[in-house]
């Protein structure tokens, strides 16, 4: 079947290829048609630039998609033809989702439905934490992972600060609810923290950036015995630094005593566990979460209204502005956060 999908054929070049794939399942396969696919910024950027030494060129890019199923594999439960759901399948017209396959609510809009995609890398954040009601909690970077992790965690009743210095980001994000915002290219992160916090800090930072020098900044955010989660990935990002301070904040109690934590999405399995397993045929230890169950329950929130994405799309174009968006995302952070491909019309 001819097949398009977005291309990085080399580093900085990104094309709308049409392809010849074969698209039968295979026993665990399932085949959708593409309603919507949505960009991870930080990563497909770093994949784009050559940075992802996994990401060999020429890469097809994408990170989440919301489509209709068209086949199935043999042994696939619970996902049949004529499904809409979210996988996490790349940039194309059709698509094999072979990690995850989760139904989406009956009547979401697929365009809100994929914003679910950038959530489930967000949550993880409020999975590792010892958040509870009431913390207060730094999210550094307000793109699409900081922003979801702010919405995520104040929903989880925590009183949450957004930290940017892009101007648009803090704007979108006093849209979906996330009140006290800090502009850190206009003041004193550190400072304004603490004034909005009696001088105590927070008990939770979350670094959404990826940036190196994020991870230095969050320990001062911090209150005495609280933690950092480092949520955004750094993609071999450098970052010449004497790291003595940072070593005396998490090791010290003068200092902080301040914990460090990975909250890399993957660290939880794919699937949820199931009554109808034995349990002799389940994983030696069990997990509470997984990334099925985060996702359905990411996709509730935004079906309920409690999660919101709306302000954060910010470009739904057709999939012939693939190059138009990335560079985009690349070079004009005060106009794109949100893009999504609208993948239906090409698909008719």
């Amino acid at each position: 079947m001819l097949v398009r999908q977005v291309v990085f054929p080399e580093a900085n070049k990104v094309e709308l290829e049409e392809v010849e794939v074969d698209l039968t399942p295979s026993e665990n396969e399932i085949v959708i048609r593409t309603l919507t696919s949505i960009i991870s910024a930080g990563t497909e950027l770093a994949c784009l630039a050559g940075m992802a030494d996994w990401a060999p060129f020429p890469f097809r890019p994408g990170y989440g998609a919301i489509g209709e199923v068209v086949a199935v594999g043999e042994k696939v439960k619970d996902i049949k033809v004529g499904d809409i759901i979210l996988t996490n399948s790349n940039h194309a017209s059709h698509a094999k989702a072979r990690v995850a396959a989760v139904k989406v609510p009956e009547g979401l809009d697929p365009v809100k439905a994929v914003f679910a995609r950038m959530a489930n890398v967000s949550i993880t954040a409020l999975r590792v934490s010892d958040a509870e009601l009431g913390d207060r909690v730094a999210i550094i970077g307000l793109g699409l992972v900081g922003n979801l992790a702010a919405q995520l965690f104040q929903i989880a009743g925590c009183e949450v600060i957004g930290i940017d210095k892009v101007a648009k980001r803090l704007e979108v994000a006093k849209s979906c609810g996330i009140e006290k915002v800090v502009n850190s290219d206009e003041v004193d992160p550190v400072q304004a923290v603490m004034d909005l916090t009696e001088g105590k800090g927070c008990e939770v930072v979350v670094d959404a950036t990826g940036n190196p020098a994020a991870t230095l900044l969050a320990p001062k955010l911090a209150a005495k015995y609280g933690e950092v989660i480092l949520l955004g990935s750094y993609f071999g990002r450098k970052l010449e630094a004497n790291v003595t301070e940072l070593l005396d904040r998490i090791h010290l109690s003068g200092y902080g005593c301040i914990t460090f934590k990975g909250a890399h999405e993957w660290r939880y399995p794919v699937k949820e566990v199931r009554d109808d397993i034995l349990p002799i045929e389940r994983n030696a230890q069990f997990y509470k979460h997984s990334y099925e169950r985060n996702s359905k329950i990411n996709l509730r929130l935004i079906a309920e209204g409690k999660l919101n994405v709306e302000p954060l799309l910010t470009h739904l174009v057709k999939p012939e502005q693939c190059a138009e968006v990335y560079f985009g995302l690349r070079d004009k952070p005060t106009e794109y956060i949100g893009v999504v491909f609208d993948w239906r019309n090409a698909n008719s």
